[in-house]
């Protein structure tokens, strides 16, 4: 494995605390979801336990440990995460981590542990992690993980050492892009720039995944509503099955640039660059302050997501507000 090109300053950052032996005990590694934080945090901790590092701080991937890192089945590396996809790191999971670093490393580096995605740690669990944070074990090494550091709890954080991953610029992270699929020569790369938000590894899950397909086809129907094609209840009941997060991102995405363009915002400042010309269309059509109301619902509906609330609901309510807005102006 190596490094992923906009991640080098980090790296060489990372490779000076282990040359200069003042490894943070906990280091809490912000960015971007799709900017490869847990690439990162896994290369620093196979250095970590690697018996004979390269020149250039990669595991050697021969030695007994970089063999034992492969294998899934090294002693000294611990990863938590939640039990299933959504659900939260419980406290039962925290005290066996507590329990396991009591115990001396069995080798004779360092012994590393992983949380990710950290502010998935439910409030029991981050306080008796706070516990790994007050009374640090010998040789242990703490890595965080997480896009949403403000929901960790200041105390956890004032307790870490942090690492902010930046967002690659538009030549290093199309030169990626193309390195991995060649078909992306096809797409618009300030497109997949601005809808990924900068991050490299979500661009390609968008293309690989067919979801600029599915982001096209969902417009359409956003704009079949403004235009009375089509009825809201029905675009909801096909919506709700759909991944919500980038859904919602898409939404808000066109909500935010139909209210740039009543300002004459340049295409490239746009998250929607190819979808500039029905955007201002419609922004010259719309009350500016009724957008900026849609725009509210749909950050009170974000917030929503992480509750009980009925999805289909919730999509037919936006919809119904978004043809209301048309129906009005």
């Amino acid at each position: 494995m190596s490094i992923l090109p906009w991640q080098q300053q980090d790296w060489d950052h990372l490779c000076d605390y282990r040359m200069q032996n003042r490894v943070p005990q906990a280091l809490l590694i912000t960015g971007n979801k799709g900017m490869g934080k847990q690439h990162l945090a896994k290369q620093f901790a196979f250095s970590l336990l690697c018996a004979k590092p390269q020149g250039n701080g990669l595991g050697c991937g021969h030695c007994d440990s970089c063999l034992l890192l492969t294998a899934e089945t090294h002693p000294d590396f611990i990863q938590i995460g939640p039990d299933e996809p959504g659900k939260a790191i419980t406290i039962g999971q925290i005290r066996s981590l507590v329990t396991r670093l009591t115990l001396k490393p069995q080798f004779e580096s360092y012994r590393v542990t992983i949380v990710n995605p950290a502010e998935l740690m439910n409030n029991a669990a981050a306080n008796a992690f706070l516990k790994c944070l007050e009374e640090p074990t010998e040789r242990t090494v703490i890595l965080l993980i997480t896009d949403k550091p403000a929901h960790l709890p200041a105390t956890i954080v004032s307790r870490c050492q942090k690492l902010a991953i930046a967002k690659p610029d538009k030549e290093t992270f199309f030169a990626w892009l193309k390195q991995q699929n060649a078909e992306m020569l096809q797409f618009n790369v300030s497109t997949l720039f601005s809808l990924a938000q900068g991050s490299p590894l979500l661009a390609l899950d968008y293309v690989n995944d067919g979801a600029l397909t599915l982001r096209n086809n969902c417009f359409k129907a956003w704009m079949d509503i403004a235009k009375q094609r089509r009825h809201p209840a029905i675009i909801a009941e096909d919506w709700h099955k759909l991944p919500e997060s980038p859904l919602m991102f898409w939404i808000t995405s066109w909500i935010i640039d139909m209210i740039k363009c009543c300002y004459q915002i340049k295409a490239d400042w746009l998250y929607n660059p190819d979808l500039k010309e029905p955007l201002q269309e419609l922004s010259q059509q719309l009350e500016l302050k009724e957008l900026y109301k849609l725009y509210n619902l749909m950050l009170i509906s974000r917030q929503r997501l992480n509750t009980q609330i009925n999805k289909q609901t919730m999509f037919e309510e936006i919809l119904i507000k978004w043809l209301e807005l048309n129906l009005s102006k």
